[in-house]
């Protein structure tokens, strides 16, 4: 009778121990996705889009507000459910890069929006991406990432309230505000 009692116990063991190999994290370059030599195997990756630069800023040091649009800083528009940069976006970028490199002066924050569709998070994951696009966007393009912040407001501040495709393409951006630098 002991000995039936002890295999069940061992069994379980067993099962148990499978289970937690089973489940054992795979080493970094597995779980990034990256293959050995640093590339991607992603498909659709880009290896020749150029990096962005890392910054020791912390984004939180330039939430505090007081941000506001400017008519040299256009609206760099999105197309629906995507935070690819299009044509139209990169060249509303370029000029906007251009403006925040001749003047050193203010810090920037970039907001990203989203049309109505789609859930409070879906559209808030979504806001941020395309902020973060073009945040990294004007730093390979030669601006300060210390001086450059991103938030999302999803589908929080729309420019448009109708429900109609013209009016969910001019929700769907990104916008870069500005203020002036706080002294230290």
């Amino acid at each position: 009778m002991a000995a039936m009692n002890r295999q069940p116990s061992s069994l379980c063991m067993l099962v148990v121990a499978a289970m937690v190999a089973a489940c054992a994290t795979p080493n970094a370059s597995k779980k990034s996705g990256l293959k050995k030599g640093g590339k991607s195997g992603a498909a659709g990756a880009s290896e020749a889009a150029p990096a962005a630069p890392p910054t020791d800023v912390t984004e939180a040091s330039l939430r505090a507000g007081g941000f506001s649009a400017r008519a040299d800083l256009k609206l760099v528009p999105f197309d629906y459910d995507s935070a690819k940069l299009s044509d139209e976006a990169l060249a509303v970028l370029k000029a906007n890069a251009e403006a925040l490199k001749a003047d050193a002066a203010f810090d920037v924050m970039v907001t990203g929006h989203c049309d109505e569709r789609g859930t409070v998070a879906y559209n808030l994951a979504l806001g941020q991406k395309r902020a973060k696009e073009v945040r990294d966007y004007y730093i390979r393009m030669g601006v300060d990432g210390a001086r450059m912040a991103t938030i999302s407001f999803g589908k929080e501040q729309q420019v448009c309230s109708e429900s109609t495709e013209e009016c969910w393409s001019r929700n769907r951006r990104a916008e870069t505000l500005s203020r002036a630098k706080k002294k230290k």
